[in-house]
Formats: structure tokens, sequence, C-alpha cells
């Protein structure tokens, strides 16, 4: 597993954090907000991986790309695949399929500015374009590797790192490949796309108290906040990971896709889409409501959201009495198309070291949240099935399942 986030680049350190309840939100330094409803993110403040980048690379590569190749790269390397490694293997049977919500928004921004300054097409990088489409973070890390094999992007919104991962998945069960290195990217933390969202009402606007506006099922709540990352996993079929004696860490055990059809951004009011996805997931999984103990939630302290997940997940579980559920994006923020892939690895650290982190900033928990959320600090917990879910705009929903593997 590979991460990049606002609490660094290394698994351990990441969840730890998440363990502790610490925020990773903070007051944007890397522009001016002054004309911005929202001065706040999780941002990435230090990425140290950058100095050892080639400064060529640095100087046409979007922020989005340069963390997918450290995620992509570093998961490789955690699975024992490194560039040695790899030279020994069938690279056509090794694939890539790492998505991204809004693709290099920091090349899309500078670019049009260029070009609107008065100087036309004369003033804009001849990487314009090939670093703002969305697959080039697949394409990257494929051609740096050479892995020959399925290298794509998905683009649903913020259900992107899940619908990666159930793809990559079925590439294996297939047989098409044996190993996929899976997961999403973004970007966002610019004055465009915080302008944008803030028109639409979707972040909050708690400027005066950042490491306390993203609050899921907090009755205060007021919207998301924007984060940023990516994250990366390395999907390998049963019998080639043992053939190479890879390090097993957890099962995958299915997942399942499906569409609200109702709005462009709002989630359907009754929840069926998500009730269906979840019931999708867990079929596909061959495992049943009762065995599921733990949920990382979408959660992303949206006054509609929260709610209308929640009681989806009431209604496909019936007795919640034995489940656990928190909301990773209370700390980190909304990382878009790599959320899927960064609270899928919180949900596998969740797995291998039995502990739970909490949800943080709930001080006045919604009535109808009747799970317990974690309000207050870890939690010790044995997971026996977990679910991640994640939805986006469009109506995009996507559940994941896991389980510990068993020899």
């Amino acid at each position: 597993m590979g991460v990049v986030s606002a609490f660094g680049t290394d698994v351990d350190c990441f969840y730890n954090k998440l363990l502790d309840g610490q925020s990773g939100v903070s007051l944007i330094d890397r522009f001016d907000t002054s004309s911005l409803p929202v001065k706040f993110a999780g941002q990435i403040r230090s990425f140290p991986e950058e100095e050892r980048m080639d400064e060529k690379i640095i100087s046409y590569l979007d922020p989005c790309w340069r963390y997918c190749l450290v995620a992509g790269t570093n998961a490789l390397e955690h699975a024992n695949l490194g560039p040695e490694v790899l030279k020994a293997m069938d690279r056509s049977r090794i694939g890539v399929l790492m998505g991204s919500s809004m693709g290099g928004m920091t090349m899309f921004s500078s670019g049009v500015d260029d070009f609107s300054r008065g100087g036309g097409y004369k003033q804009m990088s001849p990487f314009f374009i090939p670093c703002s489409v969305t697959n080039m973070g697949a394409a990257l890390l494929a051609s740096h590797l050479n892995l020959t094999g399925p290298a794509y992007s998905i683009s649903t919104a913020c259900s992107t790192g899940n619908s990666c991962l159930h793809a990559a998945a079925n590439h294996i069960k297939e047989g098409e490949v044996e190993v996929m290195l899976a997961g999403g990217t973004d970007s966002p933390v610019l004055p465009c796309v915080i302008g944008g969202f803030s028109a639409c009402r979707a972040l909050s606007q708690r400027n005066s108290e950042p490491q306390r506006a993203s609050r899921p099922w907090d009755k205060e709540r007021d919207g998301f906040v924007l984060g940023e990352g990516s994250a990366a996993l390395i999907m390998e079929s049963l019998e080639h990971a043992r053939k190479r004696g890879a390090s097993i860490i957890v099962e995958y055990l299915g997942g399942a896709l499906t569409c609200d059809a109702y709005h462009m951004t709002d989630p359907r009011p009754d929840g069926m889409g998500i009730y269906s996805c979840i019931l999708k997931s867990l079929e596909d999984s061959g495992v049943s409501p009762e065995e599921v103990n733990y949920i990382n939630a979408h959660a992303t302290s949206t006054l509609a959201g929260d709610l209308i997940e929640v009681n989806a997940i009431k209604k496909v579980f019936k007795d919640t009495s034995e489940i656990k559920m928190n909301g990773t994006k209370s700390m980190i923020g909304h990382c878009l198309g790599a959320a899927g892939a960064i609270e899928a690895i919180a949900t596998i650290k969740a797995i291998t070291t039995s502990w739970l982190h909490p949800t943080i900033n709930q001080d006045n928990l919604e009535p109808e949240v009747t799970i317990d959320t974690i309000p207050k600090s870890k939690q010790e917990h044995e997971v026996h099935v977990a679910i991640s879910n994640s939805f986006g705009f469009g109506g995009q929903n996507s559940v994941v399942v896991f389980a510990p593997f068993i020899l």
C-alpha cells in the first residue's frame, strides 16, 4: 500500500495520526484566499519526496501526478515489487488502474490563465493537455515501470477510488492479469475548485475553526472540507501471491457499483442507490449482513448526505448493535477521487491492527445516528468483515468489502 495525504507518505504514520484523532486540516497558505468564502483545506504542506524527483519532471508534472507516482511506487515497494523484482516478471500480466476525479487541475487552471492573458495558444505549455487528462497517472506509472497490461483511469467523481479497486479486482478474477496497481489521486486545492464547490454550497465555511469544520453526523455540520492526496493498493491473485511468497495483508472479497439516476449533485433522498449498492457488494462477496461489523463510511459532513447514508446502512443491516462505523474525512477532508483508495487503506489498517480510529468533531450527534461512530477516541475492535463506502456527484455509488486473510 502507498499513501500521500495531509498526514504524509508513510502508511503507518498516516494511520497512527488517525488513531490519535489528529486533524490534517489547516488554513490555506499556498495562495491568497481573501476573495474566497472558504480559506482552509486538508492540504499537503510537506512533500519531501518531491526533492528526490527529477527537476525536469517537476517543471511540468501536475501535483496530482506527482502524488500518484509516489503512492504507486511506494505501494509496489511495500509489496516487494520493486524495479529489480519486476524485471524478472511477465509485465504484460501487470496492470495499472489509477483514477482521478478532476485530473491535473493545477496545470489546467494555469493553462487557461495563460490563454486568457491575451497571448493565446502560444503562451500555453505543450504539457497542458497531456498533464490535465485523468488517465495520465496510470499512464505515467505504467511507462515508468514498463507495465504493459491494462493501464487506464476511471472517473466517477468522489467514488473513483473504490470504482478503480472494484474494476481492478475484476481484471484479476477474469484471468486477464495477475497483479493490478489500483487507486486514486487528486490535487484540487486551488482557487477555482474552492470557488466552484462554494458556488454549489458544498463546502464548510467554518473559517474560524478549520480543524473542527469536518464533523460527520454532527448537528452543526455545514459542508465538506476539501482535501487532496493519492493512494495505491497492490491487488493480486492468491495463486500468484503465494507463488512469489508475498506477504498477504487482507482479502478483497468483492464490491459493487450503482447509480442513483436522480440528480447532478444531490444523493437520492430515499437512499435506495446506496442501499442496493451495499446489498450487491455483500452478494458479490458471498457474505451476509450479519457478518459485517465495521463500516468506513463516506461521511462527508454534508447536511443531506450523512443521514441518507446512515439510513441506508440501517435498512441493510437492521440490527447495528455489533457494528462500528467511522468517518476518515473528519480528519483529512474529502480527497475526491483519491478518497476511496485512502479510506480503503484506513479500512485495511483497521483490520490488521484491530484498532478503529475515532470520528472527530462529534459534539452533538444527530438522533437518527444510532450506530457507534467512535466519537471520542480510538476503539479496539476485532474486524470480521469490513465495508468501505464512497459516493459521488451524479449519484455514483461504490462499496468495497475486505476481510482478514486466513491461511
